[in-house]
């Protein structure tokens, strides 16, 4: 099946516990040290960890409180955007030395197509090799990569052999890299849909594979197109260097839960400002405004509303949050607030980044 598919030379670079990385790069003394970024042990959530932290479970968005239960030295620090997307700079200007389509996934990942490249070299594992010993040398950095045929199978193979680390699958080892991987391994199966494939006996590629493309989609509906495809190492999404925006957001975590709304709306206010800052440096407006809920309990809430117009102006993204807050009646105290805005004008725009979440 493969063999009627146009191969292309994907990798996928993922650096290395990123943020975490840079605080220890700039400050020695973390070094060695189990660290998270963001949050803190009373209030808050990581959004990274150190992987001294992570072999004591702490992940990305476990609460601050329960990362310090796990890990007890565990130091937090708080995160520094402006840092962060100034070093992810240096390293996109890097992977433009090789190819031109480029697609960034985040600060800290991105794929590249380099089936024709600027250096002419047409090993995709030797420049796999060459990014990363740059980004070491003139970044101070790690970074992972996988090396394969398609996006999928590059962002599955870079996890395999992390941190420093990276993962070659040829054409011909494709299949067989799919079938001996557990399926809680491939990118686009989550936690919930793991426990219902290991339910219905499904534990590996293979035995994912064994499934008829029907079987799929009657238990994971569309989606079961999906796995059917890519257990067969079938993905054909191009690597696409003009991502466009679908969402604009700015959320902010409360030092003490709120109960009343008339506190809350002052706090959405400040959200709305800074919501429209980031519309505005990019020209961004959008028609669907977003609000996001989250309580004390960690449960989350996100109430809607869709505009005839496009908008960007602060007042009106505030007026609308607030409208979405007295919709009905909040369920505890909250935790956390935020705005997005969906439905954007960027389909003929120029794709941006935007960082999507802010500290006051």
């Amino acid at each position: 099946m493969l063999s009627e598919i146009k191969l292309r030379k994907i990798i996928h670079v993922d650096m290395d516990a990123f943020y975490a990385s840079v605080e220890q790069m700039d400050h020695p003394e973390l070094k060695g040290k189990p660290i998270a970024v963001g949050g803190s042990e009373v209030r808050g959530v990581v959004s990274a960890a150190s992987y001294e932290a992570r072999k004591f479970g702490v992940r990305s968005a476990v609460s601050g409180v329960q990362a310090k239960k796990m890990c007890p030295d565990l130091i937090f620090v708080r995160p520094r955007f402006d840092r962060y997307k100034e070093i992810s700079k240096k390293i996109r200007k890097i992977f433009h030395d090789y190819t031109d389509l480029v697609e960034p996934l985040s600060l800290d990942e991105a794929y590249l197509d380099v089936t024709q490249n600027k250096k002419g070299n047409p090993s995709a594992s030797l420049i796999a090799q060459e990014i990363r010993q740059r980004i070491f040398e003139e970044v101070g950095l790690t970074a992972s990569a996988g090396i394969s045929i398609n996006k999928f199978v590059a962002k599955v193979a870079s996890d395999y052999n992390k941190p420093n680390g990276q993962k070659t699958v040829n054409p011909d080892e494709v299949e067989e890299f799919l079938e001996n991987l557990d399926v809680k391994k491939f990118y686009g199966i989550g936690k919930v849909t793991t426990e219902k494939m290991y339910q219905l006996g499904i534990f590996t590629g293979k035995d994912l594979k064994s499934k008829t493309k029907e079987y799929l989609e009657e238990h994971f509906g569309k989606s079961g197109g999906f796995y059917y495809y890519i257990v067969r190492g079938i993905h054909n999404s191009e690597v696409k260097p003009n991502r466009t925006t679908k969402s604009v957001a700015a959320e902010h975590t409360f030092n003490e839960n709120l109960t009343s709304e008339i506190f809350m709306e002052k706090k959405l206010e400040r959200i709305a400002e800074e919501l429209e800052k980031r519309l505005k440096r990019y020209s961004i407006s959008g028609k669907t405004v977003t609000l996001k809920i989250k309580y004390s309990d960690f449960t989350q809430q996100t109430r809607s509303k869709t505009l005839p117009y496009f908008i960007s102006d602060k007042g009106l993204l505030f007026e609308t949050a607030k409208e979405l807050l007295y919709q009905e009646r909040l369920k505890d105290s909250v935790r956390l607030l935020g705005i997005s805005l969906n439905n954007l004008n960027t389909e003929v725009k120029k794709t941006v980044v935007v960082q999507l979440k802010f500290d006051f």
